[in-house]
């Protein structure tokens, strides 16, 4: 039973993380019809405002969770009013190529300017060690994980329901004609869906960057990846579809981490897509998403 327990405390708080990077691609989506694959680059660059943070200013370790989620949003804001605006209302595919381009430029100038091998980045004490629960030892840093997912998410729900500007946001996912017609500026509800989308990747890049005690150029990419497969496995576009397609891939991945044997449990990855690929062929809008008439593509 202990190790049933700990193993959902696992699939728990990594569902969660998928969950938030979900949720940051969903909000975006639903908004501008946008997928951002220069997601994971926010995780990236907050890694990185926590490392020359610690090297130029030296602060306690504790304030540099601060600093990766206000980099992360910053980050979101600029590639909003730097890369995405200028092609707002070009082609989807524009969009999607200009996401890339972000994702590859910020990934070069790193290796360029700083560089390809990994900067630790120390985690707080407070966040490291286990705590007793009779027999059961449970990680500090799954349980906040866990916790502060479930208050991300709290807070979320009360942005989109009880702020002019989330309803604004909500509303747009619907019909943003119209809500450009009542005088909301456009603008605002994009930058907006930016902001909140860096601040959720950079909450999840905190307990990315406490798992692996450091910094790449590259880290962003399988975290992206999970939560791309996370929001098609929901329903794309979907908040409800993004947050339960993170904790169900968690889960998932948990579960076969467990049950595969020791000499293929390598290819958890590969039978986690299969799974994913499986789930999709009977239900193909997602386990929350609804069916879209595409027309009649058979002979």
């Amino acid at each position: 039973m202990d190790y049933f327990l700990q193993q959902t405390l696992n699939a728990l708080s990594i569902g969660g993380e998928y969950a938030l990077l979900a949720l940051g691609l969903a909000i975006v989506f639903s908004v501008m019809g946008l997928v951002n694959f220069a997601h994971g680059e926010l995780i990236t660059l907050g890694g990185y405002a926590m490392y020359f943070t610690l090297l130029f200013a030296g602060p306690p370790v504790a304030l540099l969770i601060p600093v990766c989620i206000l980099g992360a949003m910053l980050a979101a804001v600029a590639f909003d009013k730097v890369a995405f605006r200028p092609v707002r209302n070009a082609p989807p595919t524009t969009g999607l190529l200009t996401a890339f381009g972000v994702s590859i430029i910020i990934q070069n100038i790193l290796v360029i300017f700083v560089a390809t091998r990994a900067r630790p980045v120390p985690t707080p004490d407070w966040m490291r060690g286990n705590f007793m629960v009779g027999e059961l030892s449970i990680p500090v840093l799954q349980v906040l994980e866990f916790a502060v997912t479930c208050l991300a998410l709290a807070g979320l729900l009360l942005l989109l329901n009880r702020t002019v500007v989330g309803l604004a946001m909500r509303a747009a996912a619907k019909d943003f004609v119209a809500v450009r017609m009542v005088g909301i500026k456009a603008n605002r509800v994009i930058m907006t869906a930016f902001a909140v989308s860096g601040v959720l990747a950079g909450i999840a890049a905190v307990f990315i960057i406490s798992r692996r005690g450091a910094v790449d150029p590259f880290m962003g990419f399988i975290p992206l990846l999970k939560a791309f497969v996370a929001c098609v496995l929901g329903g794309f576009g979907s908040l409800l579809g993004a947050l339960v397609g993170g904790i169900v891939l968690g889960c998932v991945e948990v579960f076969l981490q467990v049950v595969l044997p020791p000499d293929i449990a390598g290819y958890r990855d590969a039978f986690v897509f299969l799974l994913v690929g499986l789930v999709l062929v009977l239900k193909p809008e997602g386990l929350v998403g609804k069916r879209a008439e595409l027309g009649d593509k058979e002979e």
